[in-house]
């Protein structure tokens, strides 16, 4: 197994450890934000796990790389936004700060090695 081919499946399997993660983080979310908030982060989660399988597929991967980094942004920003974000019935965040904080190391590292992939692809 090449080490690029190795690498894709670690980071695949990230992104599946994410998303299971996610899961159960977006049930605590308030019902007006299920099918808007929850939803978008969802979708964007499941783009980025596509854009993966796709990027481990293809001989010229540069401009997938790059998409799934900017998606991965956007899901960062999205679940800052959910940790600053309180909900009307209980005045708690829609999503606590230790949640936020394992998310975001989870984001973070996908990052990192997202980054040398982008690197060895140059």
């Amino acid at each position: 197994m090449t080490e690029e081919k190795h690498e894709s499946m670690i980071i695949t399997q990230k992104m599946y450890d994410l998303i299971r993660y996610v899961y159960i983080c977006l049930g605590e979310f308030p019902k007006s934000e299920k099918h808007t908030m929850a939803a978008d982060i969802k979708n964007s989660m499941h783009n980025i796990l596509k854009m993966l399988i796709a990027a481990s597929k293809k001989y010229h991967k540069k401009t997938t790389l790059r998409d799934i980094d900017i998606e991965l942004q956007y899901l960062k920003t999205m679940f800052r936004l959910a940790s600053e974000l309180t909900s009307k019935a209980n005045g708690s965040p829609f999503l606590s700060f230790n949640k936020y904080k394992n998310i975001s190391e989870k984001i973070a590292e996908l990052g990192r090695i997202l980054g040398g992939w982008i690197k060895k692809s140059n």
